[in-house]
């Protein structure tokens, strides 16, 4: 990936990647190659119409929670409080017309956010590393 692919703010702890595809194509793409990988989805939470409910408006923003008890399991054993950040979540945003980003904490930030073992990386490095490949092959 080059970098105008992926923005990361290392003190925010996020990783912005940019999607090729229009938002409801890369909704439907993350939630595709999620379920392929087994990885279950949580919740799906349609930000946008949930502000128009509330009579506001935004641009298109959906919320997907996602995860593998397997893999966030003994991260939550190692810290109780990473619960807080689990499951996993990317945010999908179309901040201006065309230009469709995928948002998510980034793993060398959850890690050192709980304290956690690095060996516990490898639990939760491979979802990051599949959003981005659902992105950019």
């Amino acid at each position: 990936m080059t970098s105008s692919l992926v923005r990361t703010d290392e003190s925010a702890g996020i990783v912005t990647l940019q999607s090729p595809y229009a938002f409801a194509d890369t909704v439907q793409r993350l939630l595709g190659t999620l379920a392929d990988h087994q990885i279950k989805i949580f919740a799906t939470i349609d930000q946008r119409a949930e502000a128009i409910a509330a009579g506001l408006s935004m641009p298109p923003t959906t919320l997907i929670l996602f995860g593998n008890p397997k893999a966030g399991t003994p991260v939550m054993l190692a810290s109780l409080a990473s619960g807080i950040d689990l499951p996993l979540k990317a945010l999908v945003v179309e901040p201006e017309p065309g230009r469709v980003e995928v948002v998510m904490n980034a793993t060398a930030y959850l890690i050192q956010r709980h304290a956690l073992p690095q060996a516990l990386a490898a639990n939760l490095l491979p979802a990051e590393r599949l959003i981005a490949a659902v992105l950019h092959g």
